[in-house]
């Protein structure tokens, strides 16, 4: 049952993510304000105790509430790293890393292992996913690598080249979100197998909240939410902003009952049918609109991505079967 709630979720957040990548780049121009606006309804989650009361322990709140702070902070990390890309890029670096992490992660505090073919199918699905992300189809001679690699990093005792910062910058905010999101996971893993579901993910979501209370206090970060965002919510807009979060919101309900049934390192690794619907999505609509995503689908590229769904769609059913 999990792994059709996992794939539904998945679903959904493929939508969610071309649209976050619109408005990130059309109407909200700043991971700090879209990170206040989205964990603002955090606080609507409450509604949820009137039909399954339930009330934590100090030890249990506190693990709660620090979950969703840490999920606050993700945000800002992933829409920072969602606003300096291509939404095909982004989503399976981060993808493919949250996964590997997780396993790590898992593992070391939960105990969680996996059986052969798991293994296999977790190996197969990140492979697709960074086949995805590659953004060229050439294979680079030795000497070229070593110049990209110093153009990211940087020499040892250099500065990263003025160039480069925009690649450093988007490969420091997707790690650190792919980090911090496989975090996450397993302490609301953990909060799951201790707590009951309703509850804790409420509880959890407050934390959030509070992150956005306490965001406002910081002189400089309360200027960007209020005083930049001014006139880039037409109700046309707002509309469709709701929308939006409406449906990331059940896309992450559906996500966190996966988790708390099933293994929290399938469930990341199913991300890989997020690649896969988001592939098609960007592929229904980059003709149409081809500047509103500015995703690259030429031949050599498309022909990459496909091969990428292949080895998606296999790992997936290495998962089923």
């Amino acid at each position: 049952m999990w792994l059709f709630i996992t794939i539904g979720a998945y679903f959904i957040n493929a939508g969610i993510y071309v649209a976050d990548k619109f408005l990130l780049s059309k109407k909200i121009h700043s991971s700090i304000a879209y990170a206040f606006y989205v964990g603002i309804w955090s606080i609507f989650n409450v509604c949820l105790l009137f039909f399954w009361p339930w009330t934590p322990n100090l030890r249990e709140l506190t693990l709660d509430l620090l979950a969703g702070f840490l999920f606050l902070v993700t945000l800002v990390f992933w829409y920072k790293a969602l606003h300096q890309s291509e939404a095909s890029r982004v989503v399976p670096i981060v993808g493919a890393l949250v996964p590997i992490f997780s396993f790590i992660l898992s593992f070391v505090f939960l105990g969680e292992t996996l059986s052969k073919t798991q293994l296999l199918a977790f190996i197969i699905l990140i492979c697709g996913g960074v086949l995805i992300s590659i953004k060229h189809t050439k294979v680079y001679l030795y000497q070229k690598v070593i110049i990209r690699f110093r153009e990211v990093i940087g020499d040892i005792i250099g500065n990263i080249p003025a160039g480069a910062q925009p690649t450093s910058r988007l490969l420091i905010n997707s790690v650190t979100a792919a980090v911090f999101f496989a975090a996450y996971y397993v302490l609301m893993k953990y909060i799951y197998l201790n707590q009951p579901f309703v509850g804790s993910f409420v509880y959890s979501r407050l934390g959030s909240f509070v992150g956005v209370i306490l965001m406002l206090f910081v002189p400089d970060w309360r200027h960007i939410i209020f005083e930049q965002q001014k006139g880039t919510k037409t109700p046309k807009n707002l509309f469709f902003f709701l929308t939006v979060r409406l449906l990331a919101a059940a896309a992450f309900i559906m996500i966190n009952w996966a988790i708390s049934l099933g293994n929290v390192v399938i469930v990341n690794a199913l991300q890989g049918v997020q690649y896969l619907f988001l592939f098609v999505i960007i592929l229904l609509i980059s003709n149409k609109f081809p500047k509103m995503l500015n995703e690259q689908l030429g031949g050599g590229v498309l022909l990459q991505k496909l091969i990428g769904t292949v080895m998606i769609c296999l790992g997936l059913y290495l998962f089923i079967a």
